[in-house]
């Protein structure tokens, strides 16, 4: 089982459940070293006092403030321990609020939350209990790495799962990252949405990490001195100086979704793929001139 990565409490209400934090997550990452590439010996990082010069041990280095350049205050780790805060040692709910009111841009990493101890079963039991029952999430408070954060809490497969939060501001406003309006066609916007149709699925557990598998690959063939794989040219990202035939990429994207999935018909067009009764509207539409002429163009943001 991981390793606990911190100690405390839940606190819900006047209930208290002792608890640990474990990471949800793994890092599958592969890791390089930095090397001196005339002999390959590895190149270390020393961690040195700027008065003196002098290599420093990891118990001889501690933490400071900097009130300027050169006017640090020191703080130790039992000062910071000390300090009157009531979520030093516990994660306090403050709230409970339904799940889809929360932005996803705001959850950071996720962590479990384990019954610490035989005393900690029951409550622990109550707040899941609770929590499934009621259909919404809790917002929490807590205390980790120097500084107090924003939690949420919620239930997976059993277990309480505690997800990091951004405070409101530290969200940055997208307001200025958006294209200013542009002018779309009607049947353009259909055919991202039919694309959307063609793509979509239930289960996501079916993709990996690709890249993961190549550079496990390309240390194997380096490590035995073996024919470096070829690149993969699919991969290719399109000129964005080009301007893009959307009707023409948006077909051609529908009909790969289509083979890929192993459908028959994977050579109709989106054009052919209209709901009869969407077409039937705009044959109507046609017998009149006026409403032929009629301009198919709106704005979209």
């Amino acid at each position: 089982m991981p390793h606990a990565l911190w100690s405390g409490a839940i606190s819900f209400g006047l209930v208290t459940i002792p608890t640990k934090i474990i990471s949800a997550t793994e890092d599958h990452s592969i890791r390089f070293r930095q090397v001196h590439l005339a002999d390959m010996g590895r190149v270390r990082t020393r961690k040195e006092c700027s008065i003196d010069g002098e290599t420093v041990t990891q118990d001889e280095i501690g933490k400071g403030y900097e009130l300027s350049k050169d006017d640090l205050v020191p703080i130790t780790d039992q000062e910071l321990d000390a300090m009157p805060l009531p979520t030093a040692k516990a994660i306090e709910i403050v709230a409970f609020v339904e799940a889809d009111s929360i932005d996803p841009v705001r959850i950071g990493d996720s962590y479990y939350l384990g019954a610490d101890g035989d005393v900690a079963k029951k409550p622990y039991t109550l707040l899941r209990k609770a929590l499934e029952r009621s259909d919404k999430v809790a917002v929490a408070k807590f205390a980790w790495h120097g500084r107090e954060r924003l939690g949420l809490l919620r239930v997976r497969e059993g277990a309480i799962v505690l997800h990091s939060m951004h405070w409101p501001d530290e969200i940055r406003s997208p307001e200025s990252l958006a294209p200013k309006a542009v002018e779309l066609d009607d049947d353009e916007i259909e055919r991202a949405v039919q694309l959307t149709e063609t793509m979509a699925t239930d289960d996501i557990t079916q993709f990996r990490d690709r890249y993961r598998d190549a550079l496990e690959e390309l240390i194997e063939a380096k490590a035995e001195d073996k024919v470096l794989p070829e690149p993969d040219e699919g991969g290719q990202q399109q000129d964005s100086g080009k301007v893009m035939d959307l009707m023409a990429a948006l077909n051609a994207s529908v009909k790969a979704a289509k083979e890929g999935r192993g459908e028959a018909g994977a050579d109709a067009t989106v054009h052919e793929m209209k709901p009869r009764k969407k077409a039937a509207k705009k044959s109507a539409a046609r017998k009149g001139p006026a409403k032929k002429t009629a301009a198919k163009k709106r704005n979209a943001s």
